[in-house]
């Protein structure tokens, strides 16, 4: 479909898509789909193409899949490759467009605001920057369930004040989950106290703190390659991590893009905007349903769905061409 008729198409629609970030990787994502769709292996061919290792391999072998300068490119190319089988199964156009963290990306090159190549490129480049700035074994993420957004900050700041390192909020996912993010002892003193308050604290299985300023010297460095890369104003909106709303030019779209490596994620406030603007339907569109199980608690999304394989893309196809009344 074209940039102008998927803007036009947009306009009148309640659906939304969304990106997810790392995390949501697994061995053998979308293998079910490409033996269906010549397209899923014709998207990975083109971006590794454009980064230069086999990207298919590492998604289907597992190898080097937990390492976050394959990650994100393995990942970026899934979601690319399932919102083209969409597109190309006459899927309805979303009106606006959002990723989570990583999944950003995704979301830019979707609306046209980038091309594959230089995305996979960019975020292969992002892992490595996001993997030196801190000593492997030295960062950590945990998410802390069950307590609200002001008392997380403030045990952030509590261990803060003891001056050995930093501790901060990385992901404002939805109410009563915010992921944290730093020195990894000071991840564990927070996780420590949080439980003592009665919340739960995970620790997530990562290897770099993202989000958090210990990736500022990454963001330095990333926002030179940002410069380099041709970025177009996005056919569709995409909502920024950064600050929940859509840029308004591609100054801004740069700015975010940056910002985004060391400050939090505002999921919570993008799933609130998406549902001001009159946003009934979600699709998830990349491996898992980390994001769309997140939409499903919100009292104004009607439906929220994961187009990860087969029956779950036609699902999707299905009960959104007929809740926009496409079909019968």
């Amino acid at each position: 479909m074209s940039a102008k008729r998927l803007d036009q198409a947009a306009l009148a629609t309640r659906t939304a898509f969304v990106f997810p970030g790392q995390g949501s990787q697994k061995v053998g994502m979308l293998a079910e789909l490409a033996e269906q769709f010549s397209g899923i292996q014709a998207t990975f061919a083109e971006a590794s193409e454009a980064v230069g290792f086999d990207l298919w391999h590492i998604a289907q072998s597992g190898e080097g899949l937990d390492q976050t300068e394959f990650t994100q490119p393995v990942l970026l190319t899934a979601s690319i490759a399932l919102w083209r089988v969409w597109l190309e199964l006459g899927g309805v156009a979303p009106k606006y467009l959002a990723g989570h963290s990583l999944g950003e990306y995704s979301a830019l090159v979707a609306a046209g605001a980038m091309s594959l190549g230089d995305a996979v490129k960019l975020v292969n480049l992002r892992g490595k920057l996001m993997q030196s700035a801190v000593p492997q074994g030295m960062g950590g993420m945990a998410a802390i369930l069950g307590l609200d957004d002001a008392r997380v900050l403030e045990l952030c700041e509590q261990i803060n004040m003891q001056g050995r390192g930093s501790v901060e909020a990385a992901n404002y996912n939805a109410q009563g989950q915010v992921v944290i993010a730093g020195d990894k002892l000071l991840v564990e003193a927070v996780m420590a106290a949080a439980k003592e308050q009665g919340g739960k604290a995970i620790a997530l299985p990562v290897s770099v703190p993202s989000h958090c300023s210990l990736m500022k010297p990454a963001a330095e460095k990333f926002a030179q390659a940002l410069e380099e890369t041709t970025i177009e104003m996005p056919h569709l909106p995409v909502i920024q991590n950064v600050n929940a709303k859509v840029a308004a030019d591609v100054g801004e779209l740069r700015q975010a893009l940056t910002a985004q490596l060391y400050q939090s994620v505002q999921w919570t406030k993008t799933m609130q905007m998406l549902q001001d603007e009159g946003i009934q339907y979600i699709a998830e569109c990349g491996p898992g349903n980390v994001l769309a199980n997140l939409a499903k608690r919100l009292p104004n999304i009607e439906k929220a769905f994961p187009l990860d394989s087969r029956s779950r893309m036609e699902d999707a196809l299905n009960a959104i061409l007929v809740a926009e009344g496409k079909i019968a």
